[in-house]
Parts: structure tokens; C-alpha cells; sequence
């Protein structure tokens, strides 16, 4: 049996999902990741343990509070209410602010680790030459950095595919809105469908293979190169 059109939908916000919060997470989690390589401040372990926090936290646990937060009686409800964007639970937005949170530290974690790597010798280097803070991020740094980049780019956009209690708890279960790859398959099993569960994940499966074989290859490419 071929994939039906609620998959089909379900696919495409997923891939929607994860294009949109990977792009996000590398404007976020750029500077985050940046400020944790070089800083000497005494929050570097507070701030760290805090972006780290969702790979230990069980999806739930997360999903409940950003609910609670986002919710008519939580701070950020109240705020957004207030803005007149009214409340993100139930919501494609809502979906992309958990899955920053989410996938956070997968993004963080690689670009904080090239960053460090670089030393401080290159920065040093662009310095003598009269180089500004600016160009030296984006013209030595960056550079050098692009294996972390690719790493942190392919983790973030292969983990927010694969997202479920997350997703589930703030986004719920609704179809063209909120409903992704992963629930959409928790549907066809609850619902006894194991033909279109197997079509389904086994189409995931072999997409995010061949993404994340292309995503590899071309990071190996890129260090090679630098």
C-alpha cells in the first residue's frame, strides 16, 4: 500500500519542521556555542548544563513544562497573548520553539567543539593584520570551523526528524498542523495499520540515510580541504 495523503502531509511538515529549526539553531546556537569556547566567565558551567540539559531530560518532561510556559497561565502564554500572537501550544510555531529547545545542544555542542579547536593562534594571526572582531568570525573563524558547522547542521536536522514526546505533548495530534512523520506512524500502529506504518517508516529510514551519507561525505570533503 503506498503512502497515503495524510503521510504525504505528515511528511512535508516534518521536513518543513526540521529545514525551519535547523536554520534557527544555527543563528542561535552560533553565538551560544561561540561564547562557550572562549568565555572565562564562572556561568560557562551554568550556561552549558543548561543547553545540555534536554540530553538527559526524558522528551516529556520537556514537552510538559513548555507547555505549562506556553500555556494561557504561563509566562510566555501570557506574553505572546499580550503581543497578540495568541497561544503557540497546538501550533506549528509551537512546534519549532520545542524543537529548538529539543534540539539545542545538538547544534551547540559541535560548534562549540570546532571553535575550540581553532585555538587561538588564527584569531591572533587576523589581529596583527588589523582584522575586526567581525571579520575575524566570519572570515577566519568560520572558515575553520565548517566541519562542526556540517556536524552540527546534520545532527540538528536528523534529530528533529526523528522527534516524537516533544513534539506529541506541545504540538498534539493534528492533521496538517501539527501532526509529523513520527506520530502519524504512532497513529498507523495504535490503529493496527502495520502496511502503512512499514511504508511510512521504512520511506524515513531510507531518506534519512541517504541525507545524513550525503551530509557525511561532504563534511569528510570539507576536511580534506581545510
Amino acid at each position: 500500500m503506498p503512502l497515503d495523503s495524510p503521510d504525504l502531509q505528515a511528511i512535508t511538515l516534518t521536513l518543513e519542521l526540521a529545514s525551519l529549526t535547523t536554520a534557527l539553531l544555527l543563528v542561535v546556537g552560533t553565538p551560544i556555542a561561540w561564547w562557550l569556547a572562549h568565555t572565562h566567565s564562572k556561568l560557562k558551567g551554568i550556561v552549558g548544563a543548561v543547553v545540555a540539559l534536554p540530553l538527559v531530560l526524558p522528551p516529556t518532561v520537556i514537552g510538559f513544562y513548555l507547555l505549562v510556559l506556553m500555556g494561557p497561565n504561563g509566562y510566555v502564554g501570557k506574553f505572546t497573548q499580550a503581543l497578540g500572537i495568541g497561544l503557540l501550544p497546538f501550533t506549528f510555531a509551537g512546534l519549532v520553539v520545542g524543537s529548538l529547545i529539543y534540539s539545542l545542544p545538538f547544534v551547540v555542542q559541535p560548534l562549540q567543539n570546532a571553535f575550540e579547536a581553532i585555538g587561538r593562534r588564527p584569531l591572533e594571526a587576523a589581529a596583527t593584520l588589523r582584522a575586526g572582531p567581525w571579520d575575524t568570525f566570519f572570515t577566519v573563524a568560520l572558515p575553520l570551523a565548517r566541519p562542526g558547522i556540517i556536524t552540527a547542521t546534520i545532527l540538528g536536522f536528523a534529530h528533529t526528524v526523528g522527534e516524537f514526546g516533544v513534539v506529541l505533548m506541545i504540538g498534539g495530534n493534528i492533521p496538517g498542523r501539527t501532526r509529523v512523520v513520527s506520530v502519524q506512524i504512532f497513529d498507523h500502529v495504535e490503529a493496527l495499520e502495520y502496511a502503512q506504518a512499514h511504508w511510512l517508516a521504512g520511506g524515513m529510514v531510507i531518506f534519512s540515510f541517504i541525507v545524513l551519507l550525503l551530509l557525511y561525505s561532504g563534511r569528510r570533503s570539507v576536511t580534506a580541504h581545510v
